[in-house]
């Protein structure tokens, strides 16, 4: 089973239009094309959209080790509006592992490479496989 495969399962992103790209250990891609039904009122990007995306790299990302991770805590800051037609990419970076917990940045980015978002989380590793392997 691929990555690609496993979040295939996370149903609230796939049926959102969450697309992971690619996962390796410690970093994950994962992108998202903006339509009316990702919009607020004011007809720019959802919050919880932009939150969507970057949680499923978030998840890519941390359970890349090999063990079933869960987000301990998420912080996300808005910085840039973004609207219909836009395509949002969101990158996973680990910045710390620990025995148990890992902490990641998630930068979300337009398809000018302008960044809209930053998602700051920590995990927690369960002692449970995952069934798929990743790259260094």
């Amino acid at each position: 089973m691929t990555p690609q495969e496993f979040f295939k399962n996370d149903l609230f992103a796939e049926n959102a239009g969450v697309v992971l790209l690619e996962a390796r250990k410690g970093y994950s891609k994962a992108k998202l094309d903006i339509k009316p039904e990702h919009l607020n009122a004011g007809a720019r990007t959802q919050g919880g959209a932009i939150f969507t995306l970057a949680d499923l790299a978030l998840a890519a990302a941390a359970n890349s080790h090999g063990t079933l991770a869960f987000s301990l805590s998420s912080t996300i800051t808005f910085l840039r509006a973004s609207g219909p037609g836009d395509t949002l990419f969101a990158e996973a970076r680990e910045r710390y592992i620990g025995r148990s917990t890992g902490c990641y940045q998630v930068d979300i980015t337009n398809q000018d490479g302008e960044l809209i978002a930053i998602l700051e989380s920590s995990v927690f590793r369960k002692d449970q496989k995952v069934p798929f392997e990743v790259q260094e």
